[in-house]
């Protein structure tokens, strides 16, 4: 039971990898504080968790949003750990073609909420002199494919994360940073089953010629939160099959 009695944070739990994270935590003996502002898949993944024996909290919020960033720390109480996995894409888009008002959006759902939230948590970690901290960057701030907002706000991520764990491991708290590539889900392989050229296209860059998994995604960011990982801080470790290590150029352009 490496996280037992850890009360953990997670923020975007509702689909995707942020579920697995808090799926897997949860078997690891974590109390998971649940964070997303779908209601409906957020309860849903706190039901599973309790249903396996598992503790969750299901908290709905905006975590872009200063207020309720405050009301969920407030609620949640002393956090052990942090993952920050809230991001969207929606709006996004080639940077010639994006507007001013969606790169906004994505910027504040991806990189304020990251900063907002951290900024809540060492709070309480810097007193107590421990925490784990363990953001979700991309692939693509280390090779820049498509999305110039979300890009963007991956890279800032990356420089955030190092930027904490500078100025924090002198208070025993340890921030990292995750960049997977492509991850399969529900809702992306639907996607790629509807437009099954750009599947194609995007699978071609991984040396595997296949995308990852949550669970990927997931045993890393356990690994990270755990004291497997005491020594582990600044760092950026891609879980990406070996794409930005392929030096395989994305012919994705506008």
């Amino acid at each position: 039971m490496k996280l037992k009695g850890k009360k953990t944070l997670i923020t975007g739990t509702a689909t995707g990898i942020g579920r697995e994270i808090a799926l897997r935590f949860a078997t690891t003996g974590a109390e998971i504080v649940a964070v997303d502002w779908d209601e409906k898949n957020n309860k849903d993944t706190a039901a599973q968790i309790i249903s396996r024996g598992g503790r969750c909290g299901a908290i709905t919020a905006d975590v872009s949003s200063e207020t309720d960033v405050t009301r969920i720390f407030d609620a949640a109480g002393q956090i052990d750990i942090l993952i920050n996995n809230a991001a969207t894409v929606q709006g996004d888009g080639y940077l010639m073609e994006l507007s001013g008002e969606n790169w906004d959006r994505v910027l504040a759902i991806c990189l304020k909420s990251v900063f907002l939230c951290t900024r809540e948590a060492l709070k309480s970690m810097v007193p107590r002199k421990a925490g784990a901290i363990v953001n979700l960057s991309s692939a693509n701030a280390l090779m820049g494919i498509n999305l110039a907002a979300y890009t963007a706000a991956k890279g800032g991520i990356i420089s955030l994360t190092r930027l904490t764990a500078a100025h924090y491991a002198r208070y025993g708290i340890r921030a990292n940073v995750i960049c997977p590539g492509t991850i399969g889900s529900e809702s992306s392989e639907l996607y790629y089953q509807e437009h099954p050229e750009l599947g194609a296209q995007l699978r071609a860059l991984y040396p595997g010629g296949q995308f990852g998994k949550v669970q990927d995604v997931a045993a890393c960011a356990l690994f990270l939160a755990s004291d497997d990982a005491a020594f582990i801080n600044g760092a950026v470790i891609p879980v990406d099959g070996a794409l930005t290590a392929s030096h395989r150029i994305p012919s994705l352009n506008p």
